[in-house]
């Protein structure tokens, strides 16, 4: 496992800056970022702080500063220090400055003024938070989507991923020998998909998670003929109550997010 620092700076929440280091990290097997996240950085003393930071912390800078007085201290500061200070939002900007035939206001924060998708963002991430791992199962009804799947197939970084994306996102966890609660069977509102994934594969993430615990002795949660048993079990239960289905061996959690996107669009297609 390679390990190393990982600056993100942005002049509003850092929300956006965040979520590009994140698509972009699932690309590096076996690289895990240390994250220092300076955000609402609007004066150049702020931005000092940053490059002290830097300094005392040298690894890669992301940032979504637009206004030129900020970046050019930042840039500079990184320069010196010999890291590099990557604008997340140059090309995107730079295109649509080109195509439209003028420049950019270099406004902060206004990917993130309050308008009622915002709001819908804030109360779908509510909702993903408290719906978590089979929580809150009476207002489950309420939900546009519930996932259901075995440990470690992704299913809370998932509905966290769909909330931003103003998807109200709940997930129900398949537990060996127990049976899924009665609440699953009577909603009629959420799309229900079932996540999966393959046997070996997840059994080096539940390894990984119980390394990180510091859990080593031997359980049926690792246990390759159980796990193999888990995984057909569920897949037994998707079908005999016609859930679709994918599965997330190969998937990144956008990847994952955007299958699921697309099967909400079929369905609401089919009841128009």
């Amino acid at each position: 496992m390679t390990r190393f620092h990982l600056h993100l700076v942005s002049d509003a929440t850092g929300d956006t800056v965040h979520s590009v280091a994140r698509a972009c990290l699932v690309q590096f097997e076996g690289a895990e970022a240390i994250e220092h996240i300076w955000s609402m950085v609007r004066t150049k003393s702020q931005v000092e702080r940053v490059v002290a930071g830097v300094a005392a912390h040298p690894g890669v800078v992301l940032y979504t500063l637009v206004n030129e007085t900020l970046r050019i201290p930042l840039v500079d500061g990184c320069r010196k220090l010999q890291v590099p200070a990557i604008p997340v939002l140059d090309p995107v900007i730079g295109a649509l400055a080109t195509y439209l035939g003028r420049q950019s206001r270099g406004l902060p924060g206004q990917q993130h003024l309050l308008d009622t998708e915002y709001f819908q963002r804030i109360d779908a991430m509510t909702f993903a938070l408290n719906h978590d791992d089979g929580q809150s199962l009476w207002a489950l009804n309420e939900a546009d989507v519930i996932l259901v799947g075995v440990s470690r197939t992704s299913k809370t970084p998932t509905c966290i991923y769909l909330a931003n994306r103003g998807i109200k996102a709940a997930n129900v966890p398949v537990i060996p020998n127990m049976p899924l609660p009665p609440e699953l069977f009577t909603v009629t509102k959420p799309l229900i998909v079932g996540l999966t994934n393959d046997p070996d594969r997840l059994i080096q993430l539940r390894r990984n998670r119980l390394s990180m615990l510091h859990h080593e002795e031997p359980t049926l949660y690792i246990d390759t003929e159980a796990v193999h048993q888990e995984v057909a079990a569920a897949r037994r239960v998707f079908a005999e109550h016609h859930w679709p289905v994918i599965d997330v061996s190969r998937r990144s959690i956008e990847e994952t997010a955007a299958a699921i996107l697309k099967l909400i669009a079929r369905r609401q297609e089919r009841d128009k």
